[in-house]
């Protein structure tokens, strides 16, 4: 399933970003021009670290931005950013952040296929590493392609 949320259009590498508003907004921007999410979305991801805090920073430099569905998701959708430069979130334990999966839902059901397979990805660490070491999106892309998930 993320194979197919995973694509050219929602897969970035080496963005600059200033600060973690910036490189959630960037996130949202690729989710809006995927069709997944209308414009607002970004703003709504930034709008709820800043009143929930940084509880998406779920691992060591990674985080998981997200907004409910009603702030703007259209349909299932994700993007994959890797930073040029980390940047804090302001959590303690895992800043600073380089990597960011971005998510968004219709509603409250229909990603949990989806974040199934995303959790295997993210908690696959030799994928990380050649992430961060630098690999292409190409690279990216196709490692997911070929990656055997036993939550489908």
């Amino acid at each position: 399933m993320i194979e197919q949320l995973f694509t050219a259009q929602t897969v970035a590498v080496d963005v600059p970003a200033r600060d973690w508003e910036e490189a959630v907004r960037f996130g949202g921007a690729l989710l809006a021009a995927s069709g997944a999410a209308e414009e607002r979305y970004g703003e709504a991801m930034v709008e709820t670290v800043k009143s929930i805090g940084s509880y998406i920073v779920i691992a060591p430099g990674l985080a998981m931005p997200h907004a409910r569905p009603e702030c703007g998701a259209k349909r299932l959708g994700m993007a994959f950013v890797r930073l040029a430069h980390p940047v804090p979130f302001g959590n303690e334990e895992y800043d600073p952040v380089d990597l960011l999966v971005f998510l968004c839902a219709p509603d409250h059901n229909s990603h949990i296929s989806a974040i199934a397979e995303l959790m295997e990805l993210i908690e696959d660490e030799a994928f990380l590493t050649r992430v961060r070491a630098g690999m292409s999106k190409d690279e990216i892309l196709d490692d997911i392609r070929k990656k055997e998930f036993s939550a489908s």
